[in-house]
């Protein structure tokens, strides 16, 4: 589209405004979030009023295929409603200056664009000066000076009383919590932003009053998947972890796997709970390196899955695999605290082969004696908390309860 006069002066002013708020913090690491907005800015440039399909922008946007349906795939509402929380938060900081703003209204797909409104500075009403009186004399004129120099210089001296006093240290906030956590979670809640809870949704195929299995891709269809399931483990987990997070004095985010973006894995402190069996996303990003789940392709136990160490060391095994049917009496469980997928993210795997085996993962990292040991076990970083690791439990399960967990292979990162 061809543009001039006062239209070119307005897309100049609106192009400058996506620049620098795709250069700000709050956006300058997130591409998705960059396209989207320069994609509803043009759109609504072009055809103000209208919104966009959110078909249109999946596959225009986020290169979903032709067969993208809504209804499976919530990306385009997602990634809209972390776009308009990121420009609110963005004007209400950083931006809190600048002349043009754009806003993403909620119940639509487009953009919105306007002159920010500074409030006008109203000078105070000067006070006529009182007129003097005819018997006022230069004896009674000089008291009044006199008092009035006095009452300046009193002023002065206040306030450089005021500005040399040291201002009052705002109390740090008292953290109630063992040391042993406060060191093993210290990369997790030394930074204001809050960490994110990946929690697993495994692909189911079937109703729940009728029976389900896991998705099998080589003869299901997708539009059959239900993926708003989870295990009791990974409940318990998401409790415990709030928990100790309150302890921390420190927030959490809790988002389900099929969910989070390559941008929100990039830009944020991961916590992953559940398998790679059922939390997908870990199959996605690159984590361990000692220890991997697997389904085995041999053996006795061939399909069943295991955690597979890669390079075993003496006394430890090449596999670990929990009861190989119901009732589950042992489990196994990784807890790996590796490097996030950029600097200086982190990244925390807690998951089981079985949802109790998580539990259990998730307890360990939130009780101060086992969280001690492992501080012992896998050594201090240079900043004094946990240096990364990867560590598998073996768990004793009675009536589907994890009752205790012991570790017997960790492997230090180097």
């Amino acid at each position: 589209m061809s543009v001039n006069g006062a239209e070119a002066a307005s897309r100049d002013k609106l192009n400058d405004q996506i620049a620098r708020l795709a250069g700000s913090e709050l956006l300058k690491g997130s591409d998705s979030l960059c396209r989207l907005l320069r994609y509803l800015a043009e759109h609504s440039f072009e055809h103000p009023g209208v919104s966009i399909k959110e078909y249109q922008i999946a596959t225009e946007v986020f290169g979903r295929p032709a067969d993208f349906d809504p209804r499976l795939d919530s990306t385009v509402r997602v990634q809209t409603g972390r776009l308009r929380s990121k420009l609110s938060e963005y004007y209400g900081a950083q931006g809190a200056d600048d002349r043009l703003i754009i806003e993403v209204p909620k119940g639509a797909y487009s953009v919105t664009v306007h002159d920010r409104v500074f409030p006008a500075i109203v000078e105070p009403a000067k006070t006529p000066a009182a007129p003097m009186s005819s018997d006022s004399t230069p004896r009674s004129r000089a008291v009044v000076w006199a008092l009035s120099f006095l009452c300046a210089g009193l002023a002065i001296a206040l306030s450089y009383i005021t500005l040399l006093r040291p201002a009052p240290a705002a109390a740090p906030p008292t953290i109630n919590a063992p040391p042993a956590l406060q060191a093993f979670w210290q990369g997790f809640i030394d930074r204001p932003d809050l960490p994110w809870v990946i929690f697993s949704n495994a692909e189911f195929i079937g109703r729940p009053d009728t029976g389900m299995r896991y998705f099998n891709p080589i003869k299901d269809a997708k539009d059959e998947i239900l993926d708003h399931y989870t295990g009791v483990g990974e409940v318990i987990a998401i409790h415990e972890l709030d928990r100790v997070f309150a302890l921390l004095q420190h927030g959490l985010r809790v988002k389900r796997g099929r969910l989070l973006s390559m941008d929100d894995a990039r830009n944020n402190d991961l916590i992953f709970v559940g398998s790679p069996s059922e939390n997908l996303t870990l199959r996605e990003i690159p984590t361990t390196r000692e220890f991997v789940f697997r389904n085995l392709d041999k053996g006795p136990r061939k399909g069943d899955l295991a955690i597979v160490n890669l390079q075993p060391r003496e006394g430890e095994q090449p596999a670990y695999m929990g009861t190989p049917k119901v009732p589950i009496y042992e489990d196994y469980a990784l807890i790996a605290f590796v490097p996030g997928m950029s600097n200086p993210r982190n990244a925390l795997i807690l998951a089981g082969t079985t949802t109790i085996g998580t539990q259990a993962a998730v307890e360990y990292v939130c009780r101060p004696a086992s969280v001690e040991e492992l501080l012992q076990k896998s050594g201090r970083s240079n900043s004094g908390g946990i240096a990364p690791f990867e560590a598998v439990i073996r768990v004793k399960v009675s009536r589907g309860v994890p009752v205790s967990s012991e570790v017997v292979a960790l492997h230090r990162r180097s």
